[in-house]
């Protein structure tokens, strides 16, 4: 019931501009006694484990800040085994399985389009994906799950709902009407899709290669670079500027999950085989 009133509000309330209000506050230099009450709050409410931060409460200027905070180093190995295709988040396991024609399970009795998703034509069909819910507590950075070069990438805005399980269960289509980012890698394994999805409070994406900043008013894009970057296996992609979720795409017949349903798996930590390769 908690769930479904907090849907049925949001979706007639200025989420776009909600979000935008309150990232600015989020971005505000408060009093220092106010900063230091407001980030001890939010790290007892969601335990949030600051002895993987790198640094303390008072290290972190603006809530926002804290919410993009770096790891202590080795706080997330990497796994280093040939094979491997890591986590791109400190995550959950919302979904994972195989692509049917276009079409991924959303949540309840919801299907997502790829095509509409990313944004366009894919060469995903029969191939493999899992959806990775982040939380409030989590580390919002994004990873690279495998080793290649970044040949596109595609910001589509779009609208604010909430990606909590209740809400994706409840409204069509919030893995293509929310904002994405999609990142787009050329790899041994084929053409690897990494999507950020924005939600309410979490429009703000940003990413390495580029200086693009979700959410800001800004319009569609699609970019191919001409020397398009190499990023290696468990490299930084981007930030959610708070939490969000991220969904993985995969050619047919190239990865095997090694995943569960409500699983949390760890940033760089192996979450697949990848096919044909030796471990």
């Amino acid at each position: 019931m908690r769930d479904a009133f907090i849907v049925n509000v949001l979706s007639v309330l200025p989420r776009e501009r909600l979000a935008r209000v309150m990232g600015w506050l989020t971005r505000r230099r408060l009093p220092r006694l106010l900063h230091r009450w407001l980030l001890r709050w939010f790290v007892g409410h969601y335990r949030v484990d600051m002895s993987e931060a790198q640094g303390g409460i008072d290290d972190y200027p603006s809530l926002a800040e804290f919410f993009v905070r770096d790891l202590k180093p080795g706080a997330r190995p990497l796994c280093d085994a040939v094979d491997a295709v890591v986590s791109p988040a400190d995550a959950q396991v919302a979904a994972f399985g195989k692509v049917v024609g276009d079409i991924i399970p959303q949540g309840g009795t919801h299907k997502a389009s790829i095509r509409e998703m990313l944004g366009g034509d894919h060469p995903f069909e029969g191939g493999d994906y899992a959806v990775l819910y982040l939380s409030p507590p989590d580390y919002h950075r994004v990873h690279a799950p495998v080793s290649g070069r970044i040949v596109r990438w595609s910001y589509l805005p779009g609208r604010l709902f909430p990606v909590f399980a209740a809400c994706v269960e409840m409204v069509d289509g919030i893995f293509s009407r929310n904002e994405r980012l999609v990142t787009w890698i050329d790899t041994d394994l084929g053409q690897v899709a990494v999507v950020m999805l924005g939600a309410f409070g979490v429009g703000r994406m940003s990413a390495v290669y580029t200086d693009l900043v979700t959410n800001t008013g800004g319009l569609a894009r699609d970019e191919r670079p001409s020397d398009p970057p190499t990023i290696q296996r468990g490299d930084e992609l981007g930030r959610f500027h708070m939490g969000s979720t991220v969904i993985l795409f995969f050619e047919p017949g190239r990865v095997s999950w090694e995943l569960e349903l409500g699983q949390r798996p760890r940033v760089r930590a192996r979450i697949a085989a990848a096919l044909g390769v030796e471990g």
